[in-house]
């Protein structure tokens, strides 16, 4: 599987601060076997994500974008927004499960507004900003993205 890791946030895309998320994100991609494709940074900026977004799903290099960041309740936390604006279909059961995992680790995760949604045959999952969080959350799904991919694909439902 190739994916596309995404960091969103003002403070990396400045400079300001290190970039731990997308990192960790990477990190526990490979170790499940998946292939990074690109690992890109963008600040919390509906167009630049928005922008991005398309540009990675409709050059069909990934068959999963992992973005990380802004998807809490922060006013520039608009990262479900634009994910949303470039997605054709959603798939709600991703983020109610890593919301449902997540809160039996700590209560805020049911803060977390991420979504996940198809754009072409790319799917796009919004984790948390967090290491932990966007490390726990894409461990809730990932058993489901293999299958998800192969049927989007046009394999057959067994």
């Amino acid at each position: 599987m190739r994916v596309s890791v995404i960091t969103i946030s003002d403070s990396v895309s400045t400079g300001k601060s290190e970039d731990r998320s997308g990192p960790a994100v990477a990190a526990r991609c490979k170790e499940l076997g998946w292939e990074i494709v690109s690992s890109k940074v963008s600040p919390d900026d509906h167009a630049a994500i928005q922008t991005l977004l398309e540009d990675i799903s409709d050059a069909t290099d990934a068959d999963v974008i992992l973005t990380t960041g802004g998807t809490g309740v922060g006013p520039r936390d608009v990262t479900p927004e634009a994910t949303m604006a470039v997605a054709e279909r959603l798939i709600p059961g991703f983020g109610e499960h890593m919301r449902t995992e997540g809160a039996k680790k700590t209560p805020r995760a049911i803060l977390s507004r991420g979504v996940a949604g198809i754009r072409g045959t790319t799917i796009i999952i919004n984790l948390p900003g967090s290491p932990r969080g966007a490390v726990e959350s894409l461990d809730a799904i990932a058993e489901f993205l293999p299958h998800s991919i192969s049927i989007l694909h046009g394999a057959r439902h067994d």
